[in-house]
């Protein structure tokens, strides 16, 4: 029974997130989220409660994505400035690919309209970014002017104002090489010996999952 509950409760919220990320919150309904889901409005109502909670439960999901991310490439051997790049490229694939993380950011975006208090964004990352920032300093990869507690609010500001052009004029399709070209414009300034098309060779391959 409870692993009946818990398939419904991912079909739905899949379903819900489709729907938002297409159509938007206010164009959205229980209705609509039912037919595409094959589950009745009784049983979105007895999972989720409202759309309001709904919608905040796919935000959740969008959150929920990144810590074990993060962890991963903090793990792999290899120097912090290459995996903070190589992080760049993971979060950009699945701003393009997963349609929870591309909802849930559709979601916040639209938060003014959805009553209910959604998580704030970006401090987490202004915080994974600088401790990246500072392991670099340590292994002295950081460019002497380079500052990690200055520099990061401004690279994760950089960094999701990118997306936002890609979204608005290719729907993300070439996110990939804008975001090689925003490196090719930072990393001369951050890398102590600048070499930024060698470390964009490694950093644009995805990580094994097993390292």
């Amino acid at each position: 029974m409870q692993d009946r509950a818990e398939e419904t409760r991912k079909v739905v919220l899949k379903a819900a997130a489709h729907l938002f990320f297409e159509q938007g919150y206010a164009a959205t309904s229980i209705s609509d989220i039912s037919e595409r889901s094959g589950r009745t409005s009784g049983a979105i109502y007895f999972h989720y409660t409202n759309k309001e909670h709904l919608a905040l439960a796919v935000v959740n999901a969008h959150f929920a994505t990144w810590p074990a991310m993060i962890a991963h490439h903090e793990a792999a051997s290899e120097p912090a400035l290459a995996k903070l790049v190589r992080l760049s490229f993971t979060v950009a694939r699945a701003f393009r690919d997963d349609v929870l993380v591309r909802a849930g950011a559709r979601l916040w975006a639209e938060r003014r309209s959805i009553a209910v208090e959604m998580p704030p964004p970006f401090v987490d990352w202004i915080a994974t970014v600088e401790g990246m920032l500072d392991r670099a300093c340590a292994e002295g990869d950081l460019a002497p002017h380079a500052e990690p507690s200055r520099d990061a609010p401004t690279l994760v500001a950089a960094f999701f104002g990118l997306h936002t052009v890609s979204d608005a004029l290719d729907d993300r399709v070439l996110i990939e090489d804008r975001l090689a070209n925003f490196w090719l414009l930072l990393l001369p300034g951050l890398q102590a010996d600048p070499a930024p098309q060698a470390l964009l060779a490694r950093a644009r391959r995805p990580l094994p999952a097993n390292a």
